[in-house]
């Protein structure tokens, strides 16, 4: 049977990095999708949030290179956990198990950040001084 996810959507989170016993690296972070559709003549925009998951060298690969605000394609396949908590009743949660990530855009820096980077409007030479 075929099991293939792709999205496109914002992390809502740093990917947190842990090892399992046998030293696999494994990475879980969250990703946000909009979905806008019009009913009439008003437009909706309602929020999806999935929780991901990423093993091995792709784990720890997202860990130095993402941050929360990027915008990210995710490919992988869905994963359900079942469990049963401490209650005695019955727990599930999907989630997408990651085989590829790919960074679309990375989040915009802060309006200080820019002037920071930003080039002067001034001359470094003012307007009278020849440069040579």
């Amino acid at each position: 049977m075929l099991n293939k996810v792709l999205i496109i959507g914002w992390l809502t989170s740093d990917p947190v990095v842990k090892y399992l016993p046998s030293g696999t690296a494994v990475a879980e972070f969250g990703v946000a999708w909009n979905r806008r559709y019009r009913i009439d003549e008003e437009w909706k925009e309602e929020s999806h949030f999935f929780d991901v998951k990423a093993y091995g060298r792709l784990a720890e690969d997202l860990s130095s290179r993402l941050s929360k605000g990027y915008q990210v394609i995710v490919e992988g396949r869905l994963s359900q956990d079942r469990w049963t908590g401490q209650d005695g009743k019955n727990y599930s949660r999907v989630r997408i198990v990651a085989e590829s990530v790919r960074i679309i855009r990375k989040p915009k820096l802060e309006e200080v950040e820019e002037e920071d980077v930003s080039p002067q409007d001034k001359d470094p030479f003012g307007d009278d001084d020849i440069p040579f």
